[in-house]
């Protein structure tokens, strides 16, 4: 009699796959390019760094990140059995309380491996994982007003993580201010491509009292809402990069960006079905563009 209870047990348990898929290791790359912008960005050579600089995109990635997505699968899991009733949790392969606890286990390692890395960088780490507390979790459910919950998401993605790569490399320091100056506007356009996520949900989250974009503004003005905070970021980016005596890099943004125009109309005809092409497709010339903009500001604040 043991062995089928003990069989039982076993099976109540999650399977490492199941864990993963919790974590979605595809989402982990925006902030760990962000922070990998900001190690470019402080204009020290990685030598002698490389440790630092491994740890910290695993803590922007498969820890931080990874743990933002587990708490918001568990406190989504109702709006998940309508829109993507074969997540993990509603499909049942996570059972009962279990993602809950990965979502607090994986809180609780991720601020042990920032600690590793200094006061300034656990500090952003508390941040970060509280902003992806507030935005899934009850009182706040920041994720309830798409404006507030895109920004808390643009916030930690890009601009905490570029802050937190450039301030390891400069010994936990605050990083120069044209540094934080980039950090904040490629968080803004990030906003835009946080709605882009929500296309896919509209219907759910109408019926759940989740007010994104899409459902606040209607599809199409939610496509240009998004569409605009990517794009005037950028364009703040390109003078910016002008008046700082990088006419180059200017260019190379500028070139970028005119792509992601071209996109964006293809986009804007058919928001609702091509929100994951263009997700798929144009975020790939913003990224581009960030990394572009690391480079110029390495290029002034190395200067002697």
């Amino acid at each position: 009699m043991a062995r089928p209870a003990m069989t039982v047990a076993i099976e109540a348990r999650p399977s490492p796959s199941a864990v993963l898929e919790l974590l979605k290791p595809i989402t982990w790359f925006p902030p760990m390019w962000a922070f990998l912008c900001g190690v470019v960005s402080s204009g020290v050579t990685p030598a002698g760094r490389w440790p630092a600089i491994i740890v910290g995109v695993l803590l922007a990635g498969p820890l931080v990140c990874a743990t933002s997505q587990a708490v918001n699968d568990w406190f989504d899991r109702h709006v998940d059995a309508i829109n993507e009733p074969r997540r993990p949790i509603p499909s049942g392969r996570i059972p009962g309380s279990w993602g809950l606890w990965i979502a607090v286990a994986w809180t609780g390692f991720s601020l042990v491996v920032a600690s590793a890395l200094g006061p300034w960088v656990l500090g952003a780490a508390a941040f970060g994982l509280a902003l992806a507390w507030a935005y899934s979790a009850p009182p706040l459910r920041l994720k309830v007003n798409g404006w507030w919950g895109n920004a808390a998401c643009g916030l930690c993605y890009e601009g905490l993580a570029w802050i937190t790569g450039a301030a390891v490399m400069i010994g936990g320091g605050l990083p120069d201010a044209r540094i934080l100056v980039l950090a904040v506007l490629y968080s803004v356009g990030a906003h835009g491509i946080m709605t882009l996520n929500d296309f896919k949900s509209v219907e759910g989250d109408r019926r759940m009292g989740i007010g994104s974009l899409p459902v606040r503004l209607g599809v199409q003005n939610a496509g240009r809402a998004a569409c605009l905070f990517m794009a005037l970021p950028q364009c703040a980016v390109v003078v910016l990069l002008w008046q700082w005596d990088r006419p180059w890099h200017a260019w190379g943004v500028g070139l970028l960006l005119a792509v992601q125009g071209a996109l964006m109309l293809r986009f804007l005809q058919r928001p609702s079905e091509r929100a994951l092409w263009y997700s798929a497709l144009g975020i790939n010339f913003f990224v581009l563009g960030m990394l572009v903009s690391a480079f110029a500001v390495r290029t002034i604040v190395s200067l002697p």
